[in-house]
């Protein structure tokens, strides 16, 4: 049913504080009022329509006063599309409430799970596209988000999986060497609980020219932003969450081996390189080869070693760090690649980690996932994932704490937190609890995300999730 053009022009003249509540987040009568415009509007009402392009423009205007006014000035929601939101008005209604909860900003899955975001007719990357239904091979579904939430007062980036490229890309035979492996031959599939996650060797060219194919088509639809996801290793489970030994690492992959080897200064040193990877540590007996066969030269070299001792003890923890530095400098230099592409364009780019990933666990040892968060590029927004539980917001707000110590002055640290509105759930608190630690401990932060959007509108999200294309 069409509403009267009278009414709508009175509920229009509302104040604005009648409109929005805490958090910047609609009234129930501004979230019905535009759900049963869109909805006429969909039935073939013009005059619905037009009204709905109305109060549309009216919440993106609304929605910037309100968060120029209340922090945090940026707040985001983590986006997931499906098959199902080519339908008409999916997107519309996606997106109006997100707007009704007081987000401006959407970050949307562009790249993940073996899948992009692109139109099956235009997609040129190893990936299938989301949408594969039989006349909607033109659809492109990142662009219509973008515009559709640029007019809704959203920035909208593309989220992307980064070094995880996907379960379907390593059963692909031509991408084998691709893969990273450890000391065992083994990849990610067979390391990873969930067996999905097949992570890359980031000294491939291989991986580096597929991801930059991927990359430049997102790109030309000009999103306000991407953020790269996976900037790291795989996390094993129980006693293989730990990296204390080379084998353990994932290097061992022909790329990043030959890699490895070049960082050799001398011949001594690629010898013992070799030699190191190939048995795990080395011994007297392979100094005194490695001596005899290089006769000429001095203390085995390679980048980054500073002493000259030939001891086997100094020489196996130098070899040890080295290998370590070797596997976390391959992930600083796949994403700080992915951020030029990005950056070059004058679009802000974006790297989302976990703030415990690049722990020193015991003596010599490291989480495995060798995420090297404090090294990324300073020109990037860091995006750590916040997700600590200990009953209240503390240990949230010392996650975000260390991350802003260790950041840049001038990098913008946006902490990404899960959780529900209004409640606790499983001993984490609430968002707004989260948020009020934050702000009381950290004001200078103003930019905050939440993930994801199925835990603010769980029913909508599976009927999205689930459905079938007629």
């Amino acid at each position: 049913m069409t509403v009267p053009i009278a009414s709508s022009s009175c509920w229009l003249a509302r104040p604005l504080h009648a409109q929005i509540t805490a958090y910047c987040q609609f009234s129930a009568d501004a979230i019905a009022q535009k759900e049963s415009l869109l909805a006429s509007s969909l039935k073939g009402s013009a005059n619905a329509q037009k009204e709905y392009q109305a109060i549309v423009q009216k919440h993106a205007d609304w929605l910037r006063q309100c968060r120029a006014n209340t922090w945090p000035q940026e707040q985001a929601i983590w986006l997931r599309l499906y098959p199902c939101d080519v339908r008409p008005g999916a997107i519309d209604a996606v997106l109006d409430r997100i707007v009704n909860r007081g987000y401006n900003a959407v970050y949307v899955e562009t790249f993940g799970d073996s899948q992009v975001l692109l139109p099956p007719a235009s997609n040129p990357t190893p990936w299938d596209p989301v949408v594969k239904a039989r006349g909607a091979e033109n659809v492109d579904l990142l662009a219509q988000t973008i515009e559709k939430g640029r007019a809704r007062g959203l920035k909208v980036y593309a989220w992307l999986f980064t070094m995880n490229f996907g379960y379907a890309y390593a059963q692909r035979r031509d991408r084998q060497n691709v893969l990273a492996r450890n000391g065992q031959g083994e990849t990610s599939i067979t390391v990873v609980d969930d067996q999905s996650q097949a992570f890359i060797d980031p000294y491939h060219p291989q991986a580096q020219e597929d991801y930059a194919r991927v990359l430049v088509e997102i790109l030309k639809r000009r999103p306000d932003g991407v953020l790269f996801d996976y900037v790291r290793y795989p996390r094993g489970t129980g006693e293989r969450s730990v990296t204390n030994d080379v084998k353990d690492l994932w290097i061992f992959g022909e790329a990043s081996r030959q890699a490895l080897y070049n960082r050799a200064q001398n011949n001594k040193g690629r010898a013992l390189i070799e030699r190191y990877l190939d048995r795990g540590r080395i011994s007297a007996t392979d100094v005194a080869a490695v001596k005899k066969m290089y006769p000429d030269e001095g203390a085995p070299s390679w980048q980054g070693r500073t002493s000259s001792s030939e001891s086997v003890q100094q020489l196996n923890w130098d070899l040890w760090q080295l290998s370590v530095a070797h596997a976390a400098q391959g992930v600083l230099d796949f994403v700080s690649l992915a951020a030029y592409y990005v950056e070059r364009q004058g679009i802000p780019a974006g790297a989302v980690f976990f703030p415990e990933g690049n722990r020193v666990v015991g003596r010599g040892g490291y989480d495995s996932r060798l995420q090297a968060w404090d090294q990324f590029p300073a020109s990037m927004e860091w995006h750590p994932m916040s997700y600590a539980i200990c009953g209240n917001a503390n240990c949230i707000v010392e996650q975000v704490k260390r991350v802003r110590s260790m950041a840049p002055s001038q990098t913008q640290v946006a902490p990404v937190l899960a959780g529900f509105w209004g409640r606790s759930y499983n001993n984490r608190p609430s968002l707004e609890e989260q948020m009020q630690g934050i702000r009381a401990a950290l004001p200078q932060v103003n930019s905050v995300s939440h993930f994801a959007f199925p835990s603010i509108e769980p029913e909508f999200d599976r009927e999205r999730r689930f459905c079938k294309l007629q």
